[in-house]
């Protein structure tokens, strides 16, 4: 009986114990007040730093090639704490520090060098690449260390930049985070056709191994201001840019792909010569492979329904069917023509496929594709395309009619 009841004790004990152990928290856990948190990261080609001259000058450190300069876009404790004292009027809400060298790891710890809290990189938001630099290096080496670190999320953006990529987070705004701005933007994707599907890290991995062609968002910085502006082709087989998609070229890659979630298609009336808007409210696309012996073509079949949104022809009727389907057919044509051009200078002046033909051709023909996909970017280029446009305006707005 003494036995049993020992037994029991020990046993209530021994549990008490063991259930002590989860509200320890993380072993490993830091103090957020007591880290400087990164939001976004910029890679521009290499420039000598002075802290490195100074160095230098006295004959100490270690030998790097300055391939890289690497800015941060940081939330200090020190930040945090003054923005919020000064309600985040006239303050920065982030500072930025800058490191060059050849190892975007080095560079990271670097930073340690400089500051009294450790770098984290658990809240990156954005990480965007210079032009100059993804034309001279292999993108699967500028973000191998981000892929392989833990602390990045696979959901952080990447983001390509005519110009210096640090520009890009910096801003004239008070209170503003750049980093956060850029990642936000991407939400736009329903007003407009001229913003791609946002390239995550993890999706420019799987991008990286299929060993394919395709584009990253490009950003513009001006003044303080940023813009969405055209996409930078990446070439599949030396994963380094090759040239730029304008805003125009995004509007028919987004037809072609039937990605688009919202836009607009502006039109002249061929014989006033007024404006026309056609606003979208849906949109899809079916790119059909054909394949005659060893030639291959494709039918694009796009179709769209949406609304008069604007219309500033005197003599146009919106109530009126005749009216409505010239309409429709001005857009057409103008969907059709944005399409052919971007698909033109895929083939002519690139030689990429970044528009998935590629893809639709391995899921229905995987045997010719398996015969033609070491080369399929030059395939792809001679290969003839035709265009199928269907657009449908179901509304027209509450405008009076005219007579």
């Amino acid at each position: 009986m003494n036995m049993s009841r020992h037994y029991i004790r020990f046993l209530s004990v021994s549990l008490s114990a063991l259930l002590l152990f989860p509200l320890t928290g993380c072993w490993s856990s830091h103090e957020i007040e007591e880290q400087s948190l990164g939001v976004g990261v910029a890679y521009d080609k290499g420039k000598e730093s002075m802290i490195e001259k100074e160095f230098d000058e006295q004959g100490e450190g270690y030998a790097k090639k300055n391939l890289i300069t690497s800015t941060y876009q940081l939330i200090t404790p020190q930040v945090a704490s003054s923005t919020t004292k000064q309600g985040g009027s006239q303050q920065k809400s982030y500072v930025s520090m800058s490191e060059t060298g050849d190892s975007p790891h080095q560079m990271i710890r670097e930073l340690s060098l400089r500051s009294d809290t450790p770098f984290a990189g658990y809240h990156m938001k954005v990480i965007v690449i210079s032009e100059a630099l993804a034309r001279s290096y292999s993108l699967e080496k500028l973000v191998d260390q981000n892929l392989r670190d833990n602390d990045f999320r696979p959901s952080c953006l990447v983001l390509i930049s005519k110009g210096r990529a640090s520009d890009t987070l910096e801003s004239k705004t008070a209170g503003e985070i750049p980093a956060f701005h850029l990642y936000g933007m991407i939400d736009n994707t329903y007003r407009t056709t001229r913003i791609l599907p946002p390239m995550s890290l993890i999706k420019l991995e799987s991008k990286i191994q299929s060993g394919s062609s395709f584009l990253l968002q490009n950003v513009l910085s001006a003044n303080g201001e940023i813009k969405f502006a055209g996409a930078a082709i990446i070439k599949g087989k030396t994963q380094k840019m090759i040239g730029f998609l304008n805003e125009e070229d995004i509007d028919g890659l987004t037809w072609i792909t039937g990605k688009g979630k919202g836009g607009l298609v502006k039109t002249f009336d061929k014989k006033t010569g007024q404006l026309i808007v056609y606003e979208i409210e849906s949109m899809k696309s079916r790119i059909e492979p054909h394949v005659k012996g060893n030639n291959i073509s494709f039918d694009v079949h796009i179709e769209s329904e949406g609304r008069l949104s604007e219309n500033w022809v005197s003599s146009g009727n919106p109530s009126k069917n005749q009216f409505l389907q010239k309409v429709e057919k001005t857009s057409e044509k103008k969907v059709k023509h944005l399409a052919k051009n971007v698909v033109e200078k895929m083939q002519k002046n690139y030689k990429v496929d970044v528009a998935g033909f590629g893809n639709r051709l391995r899921i229905k023909k995987p045997r010719v594709w398996m015969r033609v996909k070491d080369n399929w970017d030059q395939t792809f280029s001679e290969v003839p395309i035709n265009y199928h446009v269907k657009l449908t305006i179901k509304d027209y707005g509450a405008s009076a009619s005219k007579t």
